[in-house]
């Protein structure tokens, strides 16, 4: 039996993995835990599954002659190697030497090794890559799908986009991508500086270039020109290029620019912000400087308002007043002086036909007001005002307001027709006031005319009078029994 590689002894001496021979007494009653239930530890490691058909106890004459079968078969593989070698007996593999076999499904786990007095010998243990290559490999981490590496490319696509393009208000109707980057430490413009950029537009339809200017100069935070562009420069850099896509609503609306931009279009703008320096000090301007500054603010308010952004319209005619009527440490000359009262009445019209267009009512009739207080006879002032007070319902005090304007004006038709208008709107105003009024009184009926009373006959007597005549003939009576009485 030593030759063939089986251990002769009885199963009760045969030594264990560890080197020893003891035997529990659950062993030699033949109680043997499942394999399912193995929790065991082989030669240092922990045993986490093992297949049903394999014995796990040392100690089982399967499992010794399955080890043995293995040592046999290298036995004799080495003897025919060497043919001349004399045969050995061979033994169990001692503590230190013994190898687990390779088809056996064993899982090593790391970190989960016991403290125990009794082990000995973990030092004598081989390292864990001479336990073989089936017990040292790690699981295979899961290769990811067709499915979920296309998935993967299309975020990193769609991240370099996000990073690529910047969405400036977060709806995706205006956008931001660096065509060349500026130089490190360049500054950023700030709201209230005057920038010089060079731009040029495209329409994003057949990409058709429809305007180009070298040097456009606006002040940044006012909006004088397109507040696409407001918008965008804000967040560049002198030096930068940039490619802003601008939706029609923040570029000329649905009005468009006749006859190179149709209504609604979304254009591409094509930024490369040159200078930014800081805004002229109000105060220092001369009276030609400060008639320029204002003039160019209402100039940019009605180029929205044919745009119909009466918002924006409002903010430029505002910005041109507050550079009229700032304060001033230069002298002004007559001239000059009454060149800007010209232009602030002008603006205070205009402002208040803004006003009139967003139905603040109460604003525009303070515009008008402003006006009228420098230029009593100016016939917009007068017909806006007319007209604010139309809106509110004011008849009464519109129609003598268009009449002045009218008599200033006599072949002006539209104050004319608003006139004729606000009269048959004021006399129907009047007749709906008059059938109220004698509702409240009871003095109409359903057609609003007074009601008739019926008519009396000539002889007919009225239940009251009839009434009271017997009450004070009772009277009488009573007091003469009373009388008597106390006579």
């Amino acid at each position: 039996m030593a030759e063939l590689g089986l251990d002769p002894r009885p199963p009760e001496s045969r030594p264990t993995l560890d080197g020893s021979s003891v035997i529990t007494p659950l062993h030699r009653a033949g109680v043997w835990p499942q394999a399912s239930q193995l929790k065991g530890r082989i030669r240092g490691f922990w045993i986490s599954s093992i297949p049903l058909h394999t014995c796990w106890h040392p100690h089982s004459p399967r499992c010794w002659q399955r080890s043995s079968h293995s040592h046999l078969s290298r036995t004799m593989a080495s003897k025919a190697a060497s043919p001349t070698a004399d045969p050995v007996p061979v033994s169990p593999p001692p503590s230190g030497a013994a190898q687990l076999d390779a088809s056996e499904d064993f899982e090593v786990l790391d970190g989960t090794e016991e403290e125990e007095d009794d082990d000995d010998d973990l030092n004598e243990l081989p390292p864990l890559e001479d336990l073989g290559a089936a017990q040292n490999e790690d699981p295979t981490e899961p290769q990811p799908t067709a499915s979920e590496e296309t998935e993967h490319e299309e975020t990193e696509h769609s991240g370099a986009l996000q990073e690529e393009w910047m969405d400036i208000l977060g709806n995706g109707l205006l956008r931001k991508k660096i065509l060349v980057a500026a130089l490190p430490g360049a500054e950023r413009p700030s709201k209230g500086q005057d920038v010089t950029v060079h731009l040029k537009v495209s329409l994003e339809d057949n990409g058709e270039q429809v305007e180009e200017q070298p040097s456009l100069t606006f002040t940044l935070g006012d909006c004088d020109f397109l507040q696409a562009l407001d918008l965008s420069v804000q967040l560049m850099n002198v030096g930068e290029t940039a490619l802003i896509i601008a939706d029609a609503k923040y570029c000329y609306g649905s009005h468009g620019r006749s006859p190179a931009i149709p209504p609604n279009s979304t254009l591409h703008l094509e930024v490369a912000l040159q200078t930014a320096v800081d805004g002229p000090d109000l105060e220092l301007l001369s009276g030609r400087e400060r008639i320029s500054l204002a003039d160019h603010k209402r100039e940019c308010g009605n180029a929205h308002y044919q745009r119909a952004d009466f918002v924006l319209a409002a903010n430029s005619y505002d910005l041109a007043l507050k550079a009229i009527s700032a304060s001033s440490k230069v002298d002004v000359s007559p001239e000059e002086e009454a060149e800007l009262l010209e232009l602030k009445v002008k603006c205070l019209n205009n402002l208040a036909a803004s006003q009139l267009k967003l139905d603040h009512y109460s604003a525009a009739l303070n515009s008008c007001s402003l006006a009228l207080s420098h230029q009593p006879d100016n016939i917009k002032a007068l017909f806006r005002k007319g007209k604010v007070l139309a809106q509110q319902g004011e008849y009464a005090e519109a129609i003598p307001i268009l009449r002045a304007a009218l008599k200033l004006e006599p072949s002006n038709k539209t104050i004319h027709s608003e006139l004729s208008k606000l009269v048959k709107k004021h006399a129907a105003q009047r007749h709906t006031e008059t059938a109220m009024y004698k509702k409240m009184l009871g003095t109409a009926g359903a057609s609003g005319l007074p009601t008739k009373s019926p008519a009396k006959g000539p002889r007919s007597i009225p239940w009251k009078w009839l009434f009271g005549a017997t009450a004070v003939a009772l009277g009488g009576v009573a007091l003469s029994v009373v009388i008597a009485a106390r006579n």
